[in-house]
């Protein structure tokens, strides 16, 4: 059941994106290039709900016992996570402005950060589940999340704010990527 709450919450965030996404004025191809902005930040959005999805999915699937911990944690991180509408229109609405990208970057953080935390409390919980610490034996795609997104804060403060989405993107692609990196070298 909590495997169910938790993509009952995602399937409602990305609903609730969607349909934040502005209509075009004029039914003109001209209005709907007005909109590749809010266009490409729903497209990021969707790839970090599905991410984070996919992630858990995998994860719970392992999972034989949760504790309050788990589901405190879970229930913050699904609370910071349900943000992510709000922040997509923001920086739609402001994509060159740093303020707004920061805070997608921070969401992006404060979710791999807590992610980190869930598993601790996961592994603490169910010492005997060999597939679950093997699961969460090492953290190296959500540390790369972090560095990846902080680089993307430098570069977005002091050059370039759409940086930061740009590097909250590459990070997901690293996600999916450095495990088969590591596991070849």
């Amino acid at each position: 059941r909590f495997e169910a709450l938790i993509d009952a919450i995602l399937a409602i965030i990305i609903t609730v994106i969607v349909l934040e996404i502005p209509l075009a004025s004029l039914g003109s191809w001209e209005s709907l290039y007005e909109l590749r902005y809010d266009f490409f930040i729903y497209a990021i959005s969707f790839i970090v709900c599905l991410n984070f999805w996919y992630y858990n999915n995998n994860l719970f699937n392992i999972v034989n016992k949760i504790d309050p911990n788990v589901i405190w944690t879970m229930g913050i991180t699904l609370f910071v996570f349900s943000l992510l509408p709000y922040f997509t229109i923001f920086v739609g609405e402001n994509f060159y402005l740093f303020f707004p990208q920061f805070m997608y970057g921070l969401l992006f953080l404060v979710t791999a950060i807590l992610s980190m935390l869930i598993g601790k409390f996961l592994k603490e919980t169910d010492p005997g589940n060999i597939a679950l610490q093997l699961a969460l034996s090492n953290h190296y795609p959500l540390y790369w999340t972090i560095i990846i997104v902080l680089i993307g804060m430098v570069i977005g403060y002091f050059i370039f704010p759409p940086a930061i989405i740009i590097c909250c993107l590459i990070s997901i692609v690293g996600v999916w990527f450095i495990p088969k990196l590591i596991n070849v070298i």
